[in-house]
């Protein structure tokens, strides 16, 4: 059984999910293949992926999808871009209606195994703190990480989530527009030729 047949049939996290306030079943949300030449490392999915089986399947996703340059039926394109959050799972809102972190058992159980079976790419995005610490080992601020982009640049790019939510980040920081998206669009473009 190949590992992504595997962590679509997880219920590790079957008890935690059904003491959330969402109260739901675990439905992983497998997205990779091998050979894939960009990796979006995430969160975790949200509700409305959680519904639908495909990540970035919301506004969330239309929003990275031009931070990228590129369109639903190339970022759907498993052989040229593999979706690995920090956990495959929706984990849930608490009792206040915010998301709830990613469990890491997720990520302990399969992030290795499933790294390895995409094998290395020429580009990596990763949204959110959770991937940036895993990936980069950083501790500090999403801010502070991805206004460092140029570091890492031109194998891999910090982002901040493109969630609605992060719409006032966006207007306190242009410099994310008018220099880190170019390249970013750049080298999404080498990567897929």
């Amino acid at each position: 059984m190949a590992i992504t047949d595997d962590i679509a049939a997880c219920t590790i996290c079957s008890g935690r999910f059904a003491a959330t306030a969402t109260g739901h079943h675990p439905r992983p949300v497998v997205w990779f293949d091998a050979g894939a030449r960009i990796l979006v490392a995430g969160q975790a999915p949200g509700a409305r992926v959680h519904a639908s089986g495909k990540p970035f399947d919301d506004p969330s996703g239309d929003r990275l999808r031009d931070w990228m340059g590129i369109d639903r039926a190339t970022f759907y394109d498993m052989t040229r871009i593999a979706v690995l959050p920090m956990a495959f799972c929706f984990p849930g809102y608490n009792a206040q209606g915010a998301d709830l972190p990613p469990p890491p058992v997720c990520h302990k159980t399969w992030r290795a195994g499933a790294m390895a079976h995409i094998g290395p790419v020429p580009l990596t995005l990763l949204i959110g703190g959770y991937a940036q610490k895993w990936h980069l080992g950083t501790r500090t601020s999403v801010t502070d990480t991805v206004a460092d982009w140029r570091s890492h640049a031109p194998a891999v790019f910090p982002l901040p989530h493109p969630s609605w939510r992060n719409t006032g980040w966006l207007r306190k920081n242009p410099w994310f527009e008018t220099d880190l998206l170019p390249a970013l669009r750049e080298a999404v473009q080498k990567a897929l030729t």
